[in-house]
């Protein structure tokens, strides 16, 4: 497909199983779609919206009445390599979800939705997935690999590949940096006791932190807040 292909679609109760040579946006505006791949099972509604690249077989099928908003793009606009993305319709995803729909109900010049289908290409490759947002708001807390496989609908076994993929680490290093990101920022604006970073930062006691701090940094906390406040 050379072309993008902007506008309202409703789907049927009976699954339907294929796949295209273009990446594919859907906006949910009434109802709701189950959609089906190798790796995740979503049921996508109006709260959302989600991206499906090219190639990948998938079985679909609305069970209640709907109507999407699809955006389909041609690979010329899409990075080499991109993978399926379940985003959360915040308020700039909905200003997205609105100009596209002003360009499929008016089918305003070609120009202008290419324009719009470049920009959304590009968000695609910055949006970050709703998980890996759930890690910045909770990577001082206990988090359960399921937990974060659950959230972007995938199968515990494909996310750890998905996340190294993503972000270049594992879901646990990607944590452990945040962590010690944290700590050394604490050890040097703050004059807390080691037991109070430790507790902030979800350790159970300041053992336990002394020792992951040493060994991810290569000196105990307390000398790097010496060293860094001279």
């Amino acid at each position: 497909m050379q072309s993008i292909t902007c506008e309202k679609r409703s789907y049927s109760r009976e699954f339907h199983s294929h796949q295209h040579e273009f990446g594919q946006f859907l906006f949910p505006l009434q109802g709701s779609l189950d959609i089906q791949t190798k790796w995740q099972e979503i049921k996508l509604d109006p709260e959302y919206c989600f991206f499906l690249p090219q190639g990948v077989d998938h079985n679909y099928r609305s069970m209640d009445r709907n109507e999407f908003l699809v955006l389909d793009i041609p690979t010329a606009y899409l990075p080499e390599e991109s993978s399926s993305m379940y985003i959360q319709l915040d308020q700039q995803w909905s200003s997205i979800r609105y100009l596209l729909l002003e360009e499929a109900e008016n089918q305003g010049n070609a120009s202008s939705l290419a324009d719009l289908t470049r920009y959304v290409a590009s968000k695609l490759q910055i949006a970050k997935p709703p998980s890996i947002d759930y890690i910045h708001r909770h990577f001082k807390e206990s988090i359960r690999l399921e937990t974060l496989a659950q959230i972007e609908h995938y199968h515990p076994a494909y996310y750890s590949a998905w996340f190294k993929k993503k972000t270049g680490r594992s879901p646990k290093a990607y944590i452990s940096d945040l962590r010690l990101k944290e700590a050394k920022h604490l050890l040097k604006s703050t004059s807390w006791s080691m037991s109070v970073i430790s507790g902030e930062l979800g350790f159970e006691n300041s053992s336990s932190f002394t020792r992951w701090f040493n060994r991810c940094e290569g000196v105990a906390p307390q000398k790097y807040r010496i060293l860094k406040n001279g």
